[in-house]
Protein backbone atom coordinates (compact mmCIF):
# COMPACT_ATOMS: atom_id res chain seq x y z
CA UNK A 1 0.00 0.00 0.00
CA UNK A 2 2.86 2.28 0.82
CA UNK A 3 4.65 2.05 -2.84
CA UNK A 4 0.92 3.22 -4.11
CA UNK A 5 0.55 6.06 -1.81
CA UNK A 6 4.40 6.87 -3.23
CA UNK A 7 4.00 6.35 -6.79
CA UNK A 8 0.45 8.54 -6.10
CA UNK A 9 2.31 11.10 -4.45
CA UNK A 10 4.63 11.37 -7.30
CA UNK A 11 2.13 11.49 -9.83
CA UNK A 12 0.78 14.58 -8.52
CA UNK A 13 4.03 16.13 -8.26
CA UNK A 14 4.59 15.09 -12.04
CA UNK A 15 1.00 17.81 -12.51
CA UNK A 16 3.15 20.64 -10.18
CA UNK A 17 1.57 19.70 -7.21
CA UNK A 18 -1.99 19.43 -5.42
CA UNK A 19 -3.53 22.33 -6.70
CA UNK A 20 -3.06 21.81 -10.41
CA UNK A 21 -3.65 17.73 -9.89
CA UNK A 22 -6.64 19.06 -7.70
CA UNK A 23 -7.80 21.62 -10.78
CA UNK A 24 -6.92 18.53 -13.31
CA UNK A 25 -8.75 15.73 -11.61
CA UNK A 26 -11.45 18.18 -10.13
CA UNK A 27 -10.72 16.32 -6.72
CA UNK A 28 -10.49 18.66 -3.39
CA UNK A 29 -7.06 19.63 -2.47
CA UNK A 30 -8.07 17.50 1.38
CA UNK A 31 -8.95 14.69 -0.33
CA UNK A 32 -5.95 14.49 -2.39
CA UNK A 33 -3.50 15.24 0.41
CA UNK A 34 -5.88 12.62 2.43
CA UNK A 35 -4.67 10.09 0.13
CA UNK A 36 -1.12 11.13 0.05
CA UNK A 37 -0.99 10.71 3.90
CA UNK A 38 -2.51 7.40 4.20
CA UNK A 39 -5.37 8.85 5.35
CA UNK A 40 -7.99 7.37 2.83
CA UNK A 41 -6.45 4.00 -0.15
CA UNK A 42 -6.05 4.76 -3.41
CA UNK A 43 -8.27 3.21 -4.93
CA UNK A 44 -8.13 1.73 -8.54
CA UNK A 45 -10.39 3.73 -9.78
CA UNK A 46 -8.09 7.21 -8.69
CA UNK A 47 -4.91 5.69 -9.98
CA UNK A 48 -7.32 5.13 -13.80
CA UNK A 49 -8.32 8.23 -13.63
CA UNK A 50 -4.65 9.72 -12.87
CA UNK A 51 -3.15 7.03 -15.61
CA UNK A 52 -5.64 9.25 -18.09
CA UNK A 53 -4.86 12.45 -16.61
CA UNK A 54 -1.15 12.03 -17.43
CA UNK A 55 -1.64 10.50 -20.80
CA UNK A 56 -3.34 13.93 -21.23
CA UNK A 57 -0.49 15.92 -20.27
CA UNK A 58 1.98 13.56 -22.14
CA UNK A 59 -0.29 14.67 -25.36
CA UNK A 60 -0.43 18.01 -24.05
CA UNK A 61 3.67 18.53 -23.63
CA UNK A 62 4.25 16.87 -26.87
CA UNK A 63 2.41 19.16 -28.90
CA UNK A 64 3.99 22.02 -26.79
CA UNK A 65 7.35 20.71 -27.81
CA UNK A 66 6.00 20.64 -31.55
CA UNK A 67 5.04 23.94 -31.14
CA UNK A 68 8.55 24.92 -30.30
CA UNK A 69 10.23 22.81 -32.17
CA UNK A 70 8.30 24.30 -35.47
CA UNK A 71 9.05 28.12 -34.26
CA UNK A 72 12.99 27.30 -33.84
CA UNK A 73 13.25 25.69 -37.14
CA UNK A 74 11.64 28.46 -38.61
CA UNK A 75 13.65 30.94 -37.53
CA UNK A 76 16.54 31.77 -39.13
CA UNK A 77 19.87 32.02 -37.69
CA UNK A 78 18.73 30.40 -33.92
CA UNK A 79 20.19 27.19 -32.42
Amino acid sequence: MQDRRDHFAYCVQLFGGTTAFSRRLRIDERAIRRFINGERPVSDSLFRDTAKALDELIAEAAAAVEAISSALASEPGTS
